[in-house]
């Protein structure tokens, strides 16, 4: 809570907020991926039980979904509850603040599931709500609302976007044969969902060796979603691009923003292809920072085994996506992750499954990162 407010006052929740709450984060995740460097956020109104109004931040962080929430009720938000997956925010930038629209609005309770960490927020939007006689609830939902907006947290908290990354491997951790063959180890349905996480994230790193070896398109190829278009990020620590695809790398074909990570006194980059600007192209730290100062909060890391495992050994993995085909490769395949030099399992990094799906025969697991 902001230290220059005083503390408001908050209710205990009712029987009801966590079903309309629940609401609230089902349409906050239809931002994902879509509103940076804004949060996706989730609000429905209700008045006498039912649904006045509802919305989620829209493309490019603007409209906010309070307004969007308040503009489809009108007159009906008076005397409302408004459930909002984050704190109402607090600041003048392209529009007012969420949290005085909704006081002048007239709602009469508002539930909000996680406070804003924004110093620009950071209990701000809280402290007027309840300042202008509005009853407040705070946590319901809190957990999801955390996981949810993890991209945004991570990145005004920590000066990083969210790292996810994502393998699909065979039952032993192979991404390839050893010959380089890898399409496709696992089947129709986990490619799906493959390609919905990418929908989700705001960009997705590679590393050279995957680009030479696949030359990856990195776009969102599902129906309805073909306009997702995530930031390609090519991690070219050694100055290989252009290299032998040159500006024919589907990476560089303009369907979606490229930035490259590579030394600055490398060869041209093609027309529209973006220098990311960082001092060592294997830091990854500053990569990361330098991606977040470009809006960047959440990640999908789909490279080959040498990138994984740098990411794995600097500690910057938040999640793991882990695709699974039921088959073995053996031990000449390729490894999902490659050496990380632990010299005691001690130091093992270590995940926690939050989730596990059948998609056809091929295994989802989902990991976040374990606490200290």
């Amino acid at each position: 809570m902001n230290a220059d407010a005083d503390p408001p006052t908050f209710v205990p929740a009712r029987p009801d907020d966590s079903r309309h709450m629940a609401h609230a984060l089902a349409l906050a995740r239809r931002g994902l991926g879509r509103t940076a460097p804004n949060p996706a956020v989730g609000c429905v109104l209700i008045r006498d039980g039912a649904v006045v109004g509802r919305g989620w931040t829209r493309p490019g962080g603007r409209p906010h979904a309070e307004r969007i929430a308040l503009d489809q009720a009108g007159s009906a938000a008076r005397g409302a509850t408004a459930y909002v997956t984050l704190e109402p925010c607090a600041h003048h930038g392209r529009t007012p603040p969420c949290a005085d629209a909704l006081v002048a609005a007239g709602i009469a309770r508002a539930v909000v599931a996680i406070e804003d960490p924004d110093p620009r927020t950071a209990g701000r939007g809280l402290a007027r709500l309840a300042a202008a006689g509005v009853a407040l609830t705070l946590g319901v939902g809190a957990q999801a609302a955390r996981a949810v907006g993890a991209g945004f947290l991570t990145r005004v908290t920590c000066g990083r976007p969210l790292v996810t990354l994502k393998l699909a491997t065979s039952l032993d951790g192979r991404i390839a044969l050893a010959n380089g063959q890898s399409q496709w180890i696992t089947g129709p349905q986990a490619r799906r969902r493959g390609h919905l996480l990418r929908a989700q994230h705001d960009a997705i790193l590679v590393g050279s060796g995957t680009a030479l070896a696949d030359d990856p398109a990195l776009t969102v190829r599902l129906a309805g979603l073909e306009d997702r278009a995530p930031v390609r990020v090519l991690l070219d620590r050694r100055g290989r691009f252009p290299g032998p695809l040159g500006a024919g790398a589907r990476l560089f074909d303009g369907t979606a923003p490229t930035l490259v990570v590579t030394e600055s006194d490398r060869p041209a980059l093609p027309k529209g292809v973006a220098r990311l600007d960082v001092c060592d192209p294997g830091d990854l730290h500053d990569v990361l920072r330098q991606l977040a100062a470009r809006g960047i909060t959440r990640l999908l890391v789909e490279g080959g085994g040498t990138i994984h495992a740098g990411f794995a050994r600097a500690g910057l993995v938040d999640r793991i996506v882990w695709f699974r085909a039921a088959g073995l490769i053996g031990g000449d395949g390729l490894a999902g992750i490659a050496a990380l030099g632990l010299d005691a399992l001690a130091d093992m990094p270590r995940f926690a499954c939050i989730e596990r799906l059948d998609l056809g025969g091929d295994t989802l697991e989902t990991y976040v990162k374990a606490e200290a």
